[in-house]
């Protein structure tokens, strides 16, 4: 698995246009912290963006306030440069890439309401969940359900709280499409100062791990609940990557290095990072709260706690040998009590 970089933090920013280069017109589906923070990144370059918020009086906040009413308040925009809209035949229908966004239990309801088709256009998914019920990773959702090629699916991974984009901190993407120069093409207009961006192939490996770094942190999260200390959080992120490895090489057998950033690096500041909502929801699970007041509580999606069953399922065709997966289940799903399982799961560590 080849990976490069298209840029340093140093050199400048290409001037895209309107247009967004090779990527045509742009727009972000979504409208929360992650899709706020990308949508920051991309209108930085092309100075034109389409937006799809699903409430309209959302839409009129924004464009009172100049930013997003709920999440990242602090990130201002220049609202002539957005053309926000909350009919989504209609953004679909106006734009060439389309940037979705939305938490992976919703995905299905936002496309129920689509009228124009997708396979025309290109398709990047910065959802880092899997489809509920389905049990599909997004881009192949995409590719089952609206016929849209593989050359033209896309996914954004790697370590990247979206708080931190916002505050322009710091921040490493990397843009995965079997057709890596649509993949560089989208890398470009994401790379900036802030931004360093890389390229990969590996779909699956990075749907994948996406959605078990979700998985992990909230088992970190129940160990600090639970008051375990940093040396058996080292532990415990040790033995997730090795479980990461076992599972992506068995369900996509290619080579690839699972301690680069878009795995492990996104593995780690999930599970270690208080911006972590997974960690955040683990905590509380392990501090005693019940998986319903838990979710009541948060004010945004935990999707570890939907991956963490889709897991289980498609695990039950490949039987990957996934002890932390398993504890994590039976914690949220079986209603064993934490103290139990994770002393089993203690057990099974070396």
């Amino acid at each position: 698995m080849n990976f490069s970089y298209s840029r340093s933090n140093q050199d400048p920013i290409p001037s895209v246009g309107a247009e967004g280069g090779a990527c045509g017109r742009i727009a972000i589906i979504g409208g929360g912290s992650w899709a706020t923070a990308i949508a920051k990144i991309v209108v930085q370059h092309t100075h034109h963006i389409g937006w799809y918020m699903r409430r309209e009086d959302q839409i009129e906040d924004f464009r009172r306030m100049g930013h997003n009413p709920s999440y990242l308040t602090s990130v201002h925009f220049n609202t002539q440069e957005i053309n926000f809209n909350n009919d989504l035949n209609k953004i679909v229908a106006d734009y060439d890439t389309l940037v979705f966004v939305v938490p992976s239990p919703y995905l299905k309801n936002h496309l129920r309401k689509l009228k124009t088709r997708l396979k025309d256009k290109y398709i990047v998914t910065a959802i880092k969940g899997i489809v509920p019920d389905e049990n599909l990773i997004c881009t192949e959702y995409f590719h089952q359900v609206f016929d849209v090629p593989h050359d033209q699916l896309a996914c954004i991974g790697g370590p990247s709280h979206a708080e931190e984009v916002a505050l322009e901190r710091l921040s490493y993407l990397t843009v995965g499409c079997s057709e890596v120069e649509k993949a560089q093409a989208f890398a470009d207009v994401l790379a900036s100062p802030y931004i360093k961006t890389k390229i990969s192939s590996d779909v699956i490996g990075i749907e994948f791990s996406s959605v078990l770094k979700n998985v992990y942190a909230i088992a970190a999260g129940i160990c600090n609940g639970l008051k375990f200390g940093d040396n058996f959080q080292a532990v415990l992120m040790a033995n997730a990557v090795q479980e990461m490895a076992r599972f992506l090489q068995a369900i996509h057998p290619i080579e690839r290095n699972v301690y680069d950033s878009v795995y492990l690096g996104d593995l780690l500041v999930t599970g270690y990072s208080n911006f972590s909502r997974n960690r955040v929801f683990g905590t509380m699970i392990g501090k005693g709260y019940s998986v319903k007041s838990a979710q009541m509580e948060m004010e945004m999606i935990a999707e570890g706690y939907f991956g963490t069953k889709c897991m289980k399922e498609i695990n039950r065709h490949w039987h990957v040998n996934m002890p932390i997966l398993d504890a994590v289940y039976n914690i949220l799903y079986e209603r064993i009590t934490p103290q139990i399982e994770i002393k089993l799961l203690t057990d099974s560590f070396r």
